[in-house]
């Protein structure tokens, strides 16, 4: 005990006398003749082991460890994290095959997808063939992505991504009122192409993707964008989305310049009855589509 205290905790140790010690955290601790004997509590023994156990009150395997060597190293010696890296975009492939094909199969416009590929905001990344979501200021810097797998559920933003700016598809008009809000850019793209399939214009409206529910990159894009006066939050279906529309509703009534300004801001998620979210809406609604085609084909 008295080559551990020496070694690791020699502040607790105080001589007594030419062979005696005692520890200064418990004056009636005494260490002499290679034994220590704790006189207040009437317990003593021989081994730090003892010591550990009995007066820090460390189980075994604890105290074991600790005699060992395995303790976090002191403060000073602890690793430094590593700096982030610096954001950069995949490399892109070119031939955007897969990514066309998945978003199209997914019921996403082919127009929208050549308005995406145009703004640089949507193209396939080179390894594993992902599509890549693109996020930018309004200097037209890139300042996120995020992938979206074509052959699995796999999904991830690209290190460093700044989600205030987050994958958004623009009306024509710059100075439009209108935007409208969804939880991925997959489904911010089937909102629009639900409107093409309806007979409106799409261009007509912004449309802004979150990369969830958290209402940054919709304040981002109202302070960057100053005639919008009308939001269409339209997230998914489920407790989610609901709770998630709530508090962006809240985030704008709360920022005072934002509530002057957005007069309307409507809860749109997608009806219950035919799916969570906007692309299963799409879906199911382009499906019913080719079969309203086949029955008139019948006749």
């Amino acid at each position: 005990m008295l080559s551990y205290l020496q070694t690791y905790e020699p502040h607790e140790l105080k001589r007594n006398g030419p062979n005696e010690y005692y520890t200064r955290t418990h004056d009636s601790l005494k260490i002499s003749n290679g034994k220590w004997c704790w006189n207040s509590r009437g317990i003593g023994g021989r081994t730090a082991l003892d010591y550990l156990i009995k007066v820090r009150g460390m189980d075994f395997v604890g105290a074991v460890e600790a005699l060992c060597g395995y303790r976090p190293p002191p403060p000073q010696e602890r690793p430094k994290p590593k700096p982030p890296k610096p954001f950069s975009l995949p490399k892109a492939s070119r031939f955007p095959s897969m990514m066309l094909a998945y978003l199209q199969d997914r019921g996403i416009h082919p127009e929208l997808l050549q308005a995406c590929i145009q703004a640089g905001t949507l193209y396939e990344s080179q390894k594993y063939q992902n599509c890549v979501f693109v996020g930018r200021d309004t200097s037209g810097r890139a300042r996120f992505a995020c992938l979206r797998g074509t052959r699995d559920n796999f999904r991830i933003d690209v290190e460093s991504s700044d989600k205030r700016y987050n994958f958004s598809l623009l009306a024509a008009d710059p100075e439009c009122p209108r935007l409208a809000v969804a939880e991925s850019p997959i489904d911010a793209l089937s909102l629009a192409t639900l409107v093409k399939l309806s007979g409106g214009e799409w261009r007509d409206s912004h449309y802004l993707s979150l990369g969830g529910t958290a209402p940054r990159a919709m304040i981002q894009f109202l302070h960057d964008h100053p005639h919008v006066t009308q939001v269409s939050l339209c997230l998914d279906n489920d407790k989610a989305g609901l709770k998630g529309m709530e508090l962006l509703e809240e985030a704008i009534r709360e920022n005072p310049d934002l509530s002057q300004r957005v007069k309307l801001v409507y809860h749109n998620p997608p009806p219950a009855e035919h799916g969570k979210d906007y692309n299963e809406f799409l879906c199911r609604v382009k499906a019913a589509q080719v079969q309203q085609r086949q029955r008139e084909g019948e006749r």
